[in-house]
């Protein structure tokens, strides 16, 4: 591995990270990058451990980060993916309500996404409903045929291959064990040697307020991890689900509930739940790393979060020690499905973010500091606008890191 010196290190090769330095790549081709990935494969975490879809942008607060770039980003994944010859398909969605009380909150989603300039969104009845998922049940949905399917892993694969056809070094099983502040710059040790860079872009997911820290940085906030269960449908069931399929959120939790997803491998995945995880890395209940649990049960943000939403949180504790559980949840949307139907699949681990007062940040944060870029909070829809938050990145760093744009020849300004 080069150890530099670069002009930019970026830590984490997930799909952002590697989104970030793709944008960097146009914005400054001069530019010296390297990207510092802890495993030994690019998009190990979040980038392949999710449902796959490519969100069209309804649910969230207009104006807000993750609003305006999950509408941006999903425009240029499909570029993206069409431009690599990635397999995307348009599979569309469905939001159901499955009762009156669920009404409201359909409604609300259903202007948000118009706000947000979602195209093609329709507000239809069980009739239509039954036209575009025959087995599905429920009083109302919003349809939103754009929404789309992929394997972000092949994306965040492709991305890789073009930074490093671009000259980037992609540097894996470079776990980040400390930074060190110099005159000039960064020091960063690592598993495979010592790197210098001027500027430092962080998106490390999971560990991201750790690596912040070690920059020397108050993130704010604490990363803590929650688990998503998935099960898969068995495959003579699988015909059941034709697109996506989801609930009305609970729009006091930032996630979206348990849903039915066709993959574009042909599975039906139906999950993800909520848990929290006793590892940042914690794939499994017993999957348990008693330092990161110990930092989330020290963290006074976690026990507010806790009394405010411990019902939740018991619910779904228990709806993951049970099948029956999970598919009756299932149910209020196939009333088909029975617990034969599903076999236990994966699961992933979502990186929240939680203030000091218990509250679950519902948008992206990127917060700059001394020749340093943050990204502490990055969940979903994150892969989908990973393409948009790495053109905002770029953004950031021509101003704060005074490197010329696409329009220069590249390298930073001097002083």
């Amino acid at each position: 591995m080069d150890g530099g010196p670069f002009d930019i290190v970026i830590i984490g090769g997930g799909i952002v990270g590697l989104a970030a330095t793709l944008a960097l790549v146009v914005r400054g081709p001069g530019l010296r990058l390297i990207v510092l990935e802890k495993e030994e494969t690019p998009g190990m975490h979040q980038t392949t451990h999710n449902s796959g879809v490519i969100h069209s942008g309804i649910y969230y607060r207009p104006r807000s980060y993750k609003a305006r770039l999950c509408v941006e980003g999903a425009r240029l994944m499909h570029e993206f993916c069409a431009e690599h010859g990635i397999r995307v398909e348009r599979c569309g969605k469905v939001i159901i309500a499955t009762d009156e009380r669920e009404v409201p909150g359909l409604e609300a989603l259903y202007e948000r996404g118009i706000a947000n300039g979602v195209a093609g969104l329709q507000m239809i009845g069980p009739e239509r409903l039954r036209e575009i998922e025959p087995h599905a049940a429920g009083l109302r949905a919003i349809y939103s045929p754009g929404t789309a399917i992929v394997d972000f892993g092949d994306v965040a694969r492709a991305m890789a291959e073009a930074v490093r056809g671009a000259g980037v070094q992609v540097a894996t099983g470079a776990r980040v064990s400390t930074i060190v502040k110099t005159h000039d710059g960064w020091r960063l040790h690592t598993g495979r040697g010592t790197v210098s860079a001027e500027h430092l872009i962080n998106c490390a997911g999971l560990y991201s307020d750790v690596i912040a820290e070690m920059a020397g940085a108050d993130p704010e906030i604490r990363i803590v991890p929650f688990r998503g269960e998935y099960y898969l449908l068995t495959p003579e069931r699988r015909h059941l689900v034709r697109g996506v399929i989801y609930p009305v959120a609970d729009p006091a939790f930032p996630f979206l509930g348990v849903h039915l997803t066709r993959t574009v491998h042909g599975e039906v995945e139906a999950g993800p739940n909520a848990v929290l995880a006793f590892a940042r890395e914690g794939y499994t209940l017993n999957r348990v790393r008693p330092a990161e649990l110990a930092a989330t049960l020290t963290y006074s943000g976690f026990w507010r979060m806790a009394r405010r939403y411990w019902r939740t949180g018991l619910h779904e504790f228990a709806r993951s020690l049970s099948t029956r559980g999970f598919v009756e949840a299932l149910q209020k949307l196939i009333p088909d499905l029975t617990t034969a139907d599903v076999t236990k699949g994966g699961a992933g681990v979502r990186a929240q973010a939680v203030t000091p007062d218990g509250l679950l940040l519902d948008d992206f944060r990127i917060v700059e500091g001394p020749r340093a870029i943050h990204v502490l909070n990055a969940p979903s829809p994150a892969a989908t606008a990973s393409l948009a938050i790495g053109g905002h990145i770029a953004t950031l760093a021509t101003s704060a890191f005074g490197f010329r744009g696409s329009r220069g020849s590249g390298g930073l300004l001097k002083e």
